[in-house]
């Protein structure tokens, strides 16, 4: 799974937060959908009933990983739902859940995806009136109220932007006896869950698809882990290694009567990368190597 971490940008439900899309729509009360780059956000009436991105669990895949509705139950409330959109309202009539049970899912599994779709950076979005989720209107969240709730989760994601390299890293925990960490803190219960199911192979996003666990909170989690020492951070990454002759002969000149150096950039068509960033050290970097 292709991770992504709510950025730092787009942060805000705070008081210098400036309107978007979402506050629009919701001033209108409309009714529809909100589509932008990191998901979807359907509202009724202004108010946000429904949140689905890639990166979080959804409600079904929270239901069926817990064991309390198979997959295939889910399916069939889907294709039941028909033109009124009254999937949750079939789950609530056959039995299978309890109007308790689907509400919290429901608000747990839009919480955790708004934390992904709202707290993106901005990009093109797009509004489609009338549109509905299958599963209907269950419980629905004020918009400010649930950018609020936005902005205090994305605050504790940024206190340990230090360690947001693990954010995409395979989770690999540090044995306790490890002796570079005597002194760390104990671990919750959420903390040792996680650890117990880390095969070092599985990033944070994946572990959280794979137990229905809330993705935010897993990402969040982890970052405490690797901030107590209790997983592992990738190495970081290396520069590319230059190559011979970046900086043509020719273009070293010098003016040997003042004995002034003169600066110039590498060559940019030798550089073997495509990220601007490294792009700009290595230039950096053979200037130095060839001017000094």
């Amino acid at each position: 799974m292709n991770w992504t971490s709510p950025s730092r940008s787009g942060r805000g439900a705070g008081d210098d937060r400036r309107p978007g899309p979402l506050d629009r729509y919701a001033a209108e009360r409309a009714t529809g959908a909100l589509r932008g780059p990191a998901g979807c956000v359907y509202l009724h009436r202004g108010a946000v009933y429904c949140v689905e991105c890639p990166t979080a669990p959804g409600v079904g895949a929270r239901l069926a990983t817990a064991g309390r509705l198979p997959p295939e139950c889910w399916r069939h409330a889907e294709s039941a739902a028909g033109a009124h959109h009254r999937g949750g309202q079939f789950l609530l009539q056959q039995g299978w859940l309890t109007r308790g049970e689907l509400e919290v899912c429901q608000l747990s599994a839009l919480l955790d995806a708004a934390c992904f779709v709202l707290a993106q950076e901005a990009g093109a979005t797009s509004f489609a009136r009338g549109d509905a989720h299958w599963l209907g209107v269950i419980r629905p969240v004020e918009a400010a109220a649930l950018l609020a709730a936005v902005a205090r989760r994305q605050a504790q994601l940024d206190r340990l932007d230090a360690w947001a390299a693990a954010d995409g890293a395979p989770v690999v925990p540090i044995p306790p006896e490890h002796p570079g960490h005597p002194d760390r803190p104990p671990l919750t219960g959420r903390q040792r869950w996680l650890l117990a199911h880390a095969d070092g192979e599985r990033t944070p996003g994946e572990l959280a698809h794979a137990l229905g666990h809330s993705a935010f909170l897993t990402l969040l989690e982890v970052r405490r882990l690797a901030a107590a020492g209790r997983v592992r951070l990738p190495p970081p990454a290396a520069l590319p290694r230059r190559r011979p002759g970046a900086v043509p002969h020719q273009r070293r000149a010098r003016d040997t009567a003042a004995d002034a150096r003169v600066w110039h950039l590498p060559d940019p068509g030798a550089l073997e990368t495509t990220d601007p960033d490294v792009a700009l050290l290595v230039r950096l970097r053979t200037a130095l190597e060839e001017n000094l």
